[in-house]
């Protein structure tokens, strides 16, 4: 049966030098095309970088012109902003954050604000901080206390529009609900000993990403289990099991190397 709703599935980041030397990129391709060799096998990132410093506007645009049309970036949103700030009187810096990644255009996609795991629930300076959230831009909240993990919160979401990020294998397994059009999920650390997802665990998730397809909810997923490989292996199996697969969007990007699929990596069909 078709999904009824847009599904992306992705890395949270694309730059580790344990993937050079074969185990994604190619031996020898410049580091200044890796993000193009990417977008020819994945149609979403999470930029990381941002949440450590603010790139210019030069960067963002270099990112929208070596991604295909129909790509989406995830943006980390800064840690001056949930961090040292922690979400209070933080107008000016959201909005130089939104003025730097609308040079993406279309490409940009959800925005993440992740707040660090000490900082326990306050309803009324999340109430605040979500009402310097324009409509017209997909917003997600990682909470990482688990006191924020109430039905207060979830309304407050819920009234604005913002998602409730779902992070899977960390510290934390919050409720898994959603407060906006879409839903964002990250992949952090699967049950095999080393951090990978088992088969038994992402046919479990596609599951419950083909419900919520169903339903007409974009979905968003991004593996996080970077070591050894295992979330490029993962996200490819994890295409599989939902039938997205993009395997064939090369034509849309140019790079010099044809063997750009993921060499060792690749796992059956899961059925």
């Amino acid at each position: 049966m078709p999904l009824m709703a847009d599904l992306r599935i992705g890395t949270s980041g694309y730059v580790y030098p344990h993937w050079r030397k074969g185990v994604f990129y190619p031996p020898g391709l410049p580091a200044k095309q890796e993000l193009a060799y990417y977008a020819a096998r994945f149609r979403t990132v999470e930029l990381n970088n941002p949440f450590y410093r603010l790139p210019t506007r030069e960067m963002f645009l270099r990112w929208r012109d070596s991604t295909p049309s129909d790509f989406h970036f995830a943006v980390k949103a800064s840690r001056y902003i949930t961090h040292i700030k922690r979400l209070h009187n933080v107008a000016d810096e959201i909005a130089l954050f939104r003025e730097r990644a609308a040079m993406l255009g279309p490409k940009l996609g959800p925005v993440l604000f992740q707040l660090p795991p000490t900082q326990q629930i306050d309803t009324a300076r999340l109430r605040d901080f979500l009402a310097l959230l324009p409509p017209n831009q997909r917003w997600v909240v990682e909470f990482r206390h688990p006191s924020w993990h109430t039905s207060d919160t979830y309304s407050l979401l819920a009234e604005r529009g913002v998602a409730l990020c779902i992070p899977v294998g960390g510290r934390l397994e919050p409720d898994r609900l959603t407060t906006a059009p879409f839903t964002y999920i990250r992949m952090h650390r699967g049950q095999e000993p080393a951090g990978g997802f088992s088969r038994e665990e992402l046919r479990s998730w596609a599951a419950q990403v083909r419900a919520l397809a169903a339903t007409g909810k974009e979905v968003y997923v991004y593996f996080n289990n970077d070591w050894e490989g295992f979330a490029l292996r993962d996200a490819v199996t994890f295409e599989s099991l939902l039938g997205t697969d993009c395997s064939s969007r090369r034509a849309d990007v140019q790079h010099p190397q044809d063997d750009w699929v993921l060499p060792g990596l690749i796992t059956p069909p899961i059925r």
